[in-house]
């Protein structure tokens, strides 16, 4: 086998091929991430979704909602539902395209900026706090790769 998890709290089964899996550890380190993160953005009433969506509307890229589906992995109605519930707490603002006039982009407002802010800063630290056994050129490693894994 070749993993080599040796921690006092690694759990027993983590001895099995399993532990191996990449498909297993990316789920594992996706659920402890999402508990942690979402404890966070209850401080701001967001979850881990609504926040993308607010983040991708502070990003300055001017996205459709149908960017938004594609890129996040949803149904384009969870989208529309994400972006109604952050439009009516004033957070994000639905606008004409500005290429297609038919398009419905989405811009975070000010309100929306200064929460994304906040939000932001603490998600920093869970990710701080969940990969605090990686060095820092461990964790751009990690991001790389993955990013690398999703786009070339």
């Amino acid at each position: 086998m070749g993993h080599s998890v040796e921690a006092a709290d690694t759990p027993r089964l983590a001895a099995s091929a399993i532990a191996d899996d990449i498909g297993l550890l990316l789920a594992k380190v996706r659920a402890a991430g999402s508990v942690l993160n979402n404890r966070a953005l209850a401080d701001f009433g967001l979850r881990e979704r609504s926040y993308s969506v607010l983040r991708l509307a502070c990003s300055g890229l001017e996205p459709t909602q149908r960017e938004l589906a594609d890129f996040l992995s949803l149904d384009p109605s969870q989208i529309v539902a994400l972006i109604d519930e952050l439009e009516g707490r004033g957070l994000v603002a639905r606008e004409q395209g500005r290429t297609d006039r038919r398009q419905k982009i989405v811009l975070a407002t000010r309100a929306g900026e200064r929460l994304h802010a906040q939000a932001e800063a603490a998600l920093k630290a869970c990710e701080s706090e969940q990969f605090a056994a990686l060095s820092s050129a461990e964790v751009n490693s990690l991001r790389a790769l993955l990013q690398r894994t999703l786009w070339g």
